[in-house]
């Protein structure tokens, strides 16, 4: 039977098995069980138990749980509160003011999480009231909490960064470093998108009257800096070439342990709950990584890629063209399946097609980050949207519209990094080539 079918038929069972209801893991062991044993005479068992063996110790998998582990340990911190009453008066005067703090605050969270949810639930528990207090539009608050919540995916250190680099054997180190840019690019799409609004009607933002001198700015700012510094070496070791991933993590956890204890949020519950948690979420993700793996070495043996590529091919589809019906696909998805799930059930096609495309597997990480960013604030399932949802009281649809802008400014980043590539590629040479 021709691989694209088989592709079809495969995919078709395990969107249906998902559909029912049954865990993603199990969904893609069994579409690749059923590919094997329907179409190749592979023995299905020796297989599934040596793909899933080998990809459940894969050694940048490691630092998967130190990178959650450190996130954890300064969420239970008084992080949150130091970091609005931090950036608060640097960005009050801005047209825009504190809706700012909003979007610098969820890029620095987005640093130490790595996680989207996360950052958008803590830094929208402290700005929201306050924000609602002074008078700000609730709309704008909330779509600058959705739309900035999702760089928790983008700016490293990235739980999907590392996901993306085990799937496609590219280097974590490099993806990381790639990811700087965009993330800004991001941030500043944001800045100035609320500061237009802003000036077009000064009423969504409310004038900041108060005036602080230098030293008060610093005092103020004084808590976040220790945190801040924190970032910059656990980055910093990666990017130097001084330390690996793993070490940087490491590096991390020590780093969140002293400054936790220095803050004095530090006891043995919330030790243990960060650790847990931790645990909870690492396991999770190698549950769905190992059976992906699987169903990528099934689908390999049944000429799956391949016949999709050469299909492709057929249709002479120019390098922009390609890429946006990979952009379509991936914002359909996103409206049924979460991240993770999404990026491991399509890269055993999608990666051999955009190879044998021509795109730079380092870039195309970057793309689909964003792309799967963007499924974090589209219905029905996107996570930051229910997240707000519970922050603000607000009906979803009252959420979705308020997310809507900061949607179409990522997909205005796609189209940019499109065009640029090398604005993904050019810090990658540039400190690789040190």
């Amino acid at each position: 039977m021709d691989g694209s079918v088989v592709g079809l038929i495969i995919f078709s069972t395990i969107l249906l098995l998902l559909a029912s209801g049954i865990w993603v893991a199990p969904a893609l062991i069994i579409g690749g069980g059923i590919a094997l044993a329907m179409f190749s005479s592979v023995p299905v068992g020796s297989l599934m138990a040596s793909t899933i063996w080998d990809a459940s110790w894969h050694w940048p998998l490691t630092a998967l749980p130190l990178f959650i582990w450190m996130g954890e340990i300064l969420f239970r911190s008084s992080l949150s509160s130091d970091m609005f009453r931090g950036l608060s008066p640097w960005l009050s005067r801005l047209p825009g003011g504190l809706l700012h703090v909003n979007i610098l605050g969820c890029g620095m969270m987005a640093a130490i999480t790595g996680s989207s949810a996360v950052t958008a639930a803590t830094i929208g528990r402290m700005s929201m009231r306050e924000l609602d207090q002074r008078g700000y539009d609730p709309s704008l608050s909330i779509g600058t909490l959705a739309g900035s919540g999702t760089l928790g995916l983008l700016i490293p250190p990235s739980i999907m960064m590392i996901i993306y680099g085990v799937l496609a054997q590219q280097s974590i180190s490099r993806l990381f470093i790639a990811g700087v840019l965009p993330g800004m690019l991001i941030i500043a799409l944001f800045m100035i998108y609320v500061g237009i609004r802003a000036l077009l009607n000064p009423k969504i933002a409310p004038v900041e009257t108060t005036r602080l001198s230098f030293a008060q700015k610093m005092r103020m700012t004084g808590p976040l800096l220790p945190v801040i510094g924190l970032i910059f070496v656990v980055i910093g070791s990666i990017y130097g070439g001084y330390a690996t991933p793993t070490e940087a993590a490491t590096i991390g956890v020590l780093g969140a342990f002293v400054l936790s204890a220095a803050s004095g949020s530090l006891t043995w519950r919330s030790c243990f709950e960060g650790l847990m948690s931790a645990v909870t979420m690492s396991c999770m993700i190698t549950f769905i990584l190992a059976p992906a793996f699987f169903l990528s070495i099934a689908l390999g043996f049944v000429g799956v890629p391949a016949a999709i590529a050469a299909y492709v091919e057929s249709l002479s589809l120019s390098p922009y063209m390609l890429i946006a019906i990979l952009t379509v696909m991936y914002i359909v998805l996103g409206c049924f399946l979460e991240g993770a799930s999404m990026m491991v059930l399509t890269a055993a096609v999608v990666i051999p097609l955009v190879t044998a495309a021509g795109f730079d597997l380092i870039w195309f990480g970057i793309f689909l980050i964003i792309t799967i960013e963007m499924s974090q604030i589209t219905p029905p399932v996107g996570m930051n949207l229910f997240v707000l949802q519970g922050l603000t009281g607000k009906d979803l649809g009252t959420v979705t519209r308020a997310s809507m802008p900061f949607f179409g400014l990522m997909v205005l980043a796609i189209a940019i990094i499109t065009v640029f590539p090398q604005f993904v590629l050019a810090p990658v040479s540039f400190i690789t080539s040190r």
